[in-house]
């Protein structure tokens, strides 16, 4: 028998190759997709809410600058011109819910509304709890009057609670699918 080590014979230990960060296991692709389609999707929701709430904000300065402009020729005016200047008003509000309603109800016929079929629409697409019937009276026949009195800052707080409503329900909608609070149909 030979009288060397069998065992000094052996080579080192050899150690495996580290593992390596590249290519990922395939739990790490599926969770990377489904980031990423999380990711567009809230991103694709954010951009909708921002949009619907710069459109608010657009429509409320608008209605701001209405109220501004009668407030701002009414001072010191006498009565003729002061009627002149409610019905002004009350045209310029008018179209200011018009263009919002055009923008938001594509699929209405919303330009040929005009009377009680207008207040009806108003009604069931917003929150109209502020339109009593001398609003409803003033939006309906107010524009083809010659003298109308009103009060200026009720039909200004009813248009802007339904312009509020409106793009507001629609943005929590579009966030969460249960129902809110305020009396908007499911086309709003």
């Amino acid at each position: 028998m030979d009288g060397t080590d069998p065992l000094s014979q052996l080579k080192d230990i050899h150690l495996p190759e580290p593992i390596g960060f590249w290519p990922p296991a395939p739990g790490w692709w599926l969770l990377f997709f489904l980031l990423c389609l999380a990711i567009y999707f809230a991103g694709k929701a954010l951009y909708a809410a921002w949009r619907k709430r710069r459109a608010c904000s657009f429509a409320l300065r608008e209605l701001d600058k209405s109220m501004a402009s009668f407030k701002d020729n009414a001072k010191g005016a006498d009565a003729d011109v002061l009627s002149a200047l409610k019905l002004n008003f009350v045209n310029e509000l008018n179209g200011v819910l018009r263009r919002v309603a055009l923008k938001n109800f594509p699929q209405y016929s919303i330009a040929k509304l005009s009377g009680e079929q207008w207040i009806q629409f108003l009604r069931d697409h917003g929150n109209a709890s502020l339109l009593d019937e001398e609003i409803a009276n003033t939006l309906s026949q107010g524009r083809f009057a010659k003298q109308w009195d009103v009060d200026e800052q009720k039909l200004y707080s009813m248009a802007h609670q339904w312009i509020s409503s409106l793009y507001l329900a629609r943005i929590d909608n579009s966030s969460k699918s249960t129902e809110t609070s305020t009396p908007v149909t499911d086309n709003a």
